[in-house]
């Protein structure tokens, strides 16, 4: 492992907002009202930049120089790598949609892995515990139900193979348990609410095979397209519409679109602290295919762990249920993976059940 480099992990934040009869109308904008100006103002707090954009009829998505912004007309989603200092947007964020929107905040979720260089972190992001402090020190007091937990990996598991899960979670009463187990167990056809099962699955993965890491060394010379295309991570979810970035001298980033789906990728390539990370949101009941052609959260995962081949992998699913964990247990261990742990699967408020499970396997000579 290298003494420094450039962290891969990613902190993400997720914020929903409803307008003052807790309700927003299907036709207004909400959110993507926001002037690009008040959103660089955001990112210039965090320390980032956008580098790419891409939008649809249900959301802006928006590369960044380190990983990804999405905005819906209530929710906001950004998830930023390096030494970013990700949770100081909140203040703004909040302020902005209140006073030029009418929106008020009405849940927080903010989660991360572990950092490969923790000594390199900023403030508010100095420790797990910094960071929970300043979230509440920072959110509106009625988002009074709040949770903040490590998933650790289980004891028999040794350390070297895995990492913990940053979960804290804070709603308001209204939507505090829209997620529970009434709302979050398995549905039949008919049987789903309004959410409609819908989960966030987050997929980190480090020790990636050196010869598919190599891939995403550009030097200028390779475009984002070809590593897209040539990687196979146009293959992940062939319905999607891509916005890819190529970095120099190495790294990659991309978001894809799928009407209201999204998924993005971001790399970094260096060999000794070499990482990716996968994420997409989506419906619990999806079979292989969908009746309009969307590809399930199976088939995505095993095309991600094809791309590239990590010695070390881990997978967070919020709005999970045992089931979903062990069906994507199994396309991970198909790849010759164990399973070292599994931990989690209770309630945080606003978001539902979070399960986590890590895997690994010796590193190819």
């Amino acid at each position: 492992m290298a003494v420094s480099g450039f962290e891969g992990f990613e902190k993400r934040l997720e914020l929903n907002f409803s307008g003052e009869d807790g309700l927003i109308a299907a036709t207004e904008n909400g959110l993507r009202d926001l002037d690009f100006e008040v959103i660089q103002q955001v990112l210039s707090e965090v320390q980032c930049t956008v580098v790419s954009a891409l939008s649809n009829t249900c959301m802006d998505s928006y590369v960044l120089s380190e990983s990804s912004l999405f905005v819906y007309p209530t929710k906001i989603i950004i998830k930023t790598c390096g030494t970013t200092q990700l949770l100081k947007s909140i203040p703004l964020l909040v302020s902005h949609a209140h006073h030029l929107l009418g929106l008020h905040v009405t849940s927080c979720r903010y989660t991360r892995g572990s950092f490969i260089f923790p000594k390199s972190q900023p403030f508010p992001h100095t420790s797990f515990k910094d960071e929970v402090h300043y979230l509440n020190l920072t959110l509106p007091s009625h988002l009074c139900y709040r949770k903040a937990r490590v998933l650790h990996p289980s004891k028999k598991s040794s350390s070297s193979h895995c990492h913990a899960w940053h979960v804290f979670c804070a709603s308001d009463h209204q939507h505090a348990h829209l997620f529970d187990d009434n709302n979050n167990d398995e549905r039949d056809d008919n049987g789903h609410d309004d959410h409609g099962g819908a989960f966030t699955m987050e997929v980190c993965m480090t020790d990636l095979d050196q010869g598919l890491a190599e891939k995403f060394f550009g030097g200028g010379e390779v475009t984002a397209r070809e590593m897209t295309w040539a990687t196979g991570i146009g293959e992940i979810n062939p319905n999607q519409v891509v916005c890819d970035f190529a970095f120099d001298p190495c790294g990659y980033s991309m978001n894809g679109i799928d009407g209201g789906y999204y998924s993005t990728i971001h790399v970094t390539p260096e060999e000794g602290f070499s990482y990716a990370s996968f994420e997409c949101n989506g419906e619990l009941e999806e079979e292989i295919l969908l009746e309009d052609g969307r590809v399930n959260v199976y088939d995505m995962l095993e095309k991600v762990v094809q791309v590239f081949r990590p010695a070390k992998l881990s997978v967070a699913m919020t709005g999970a249920t045992r089931s979903v964990s062990t069906r994507l247990r199994s396309v991970v261990e198909s790849f010759g993976l164990t399973r070292r742990s599994c931990s989690g699967d209770d309630q945080f408020p606003g978001s539902g059940k979070v399960v986590f499970q890590t895997f690994s396997t010796s590193r190819r000579k």
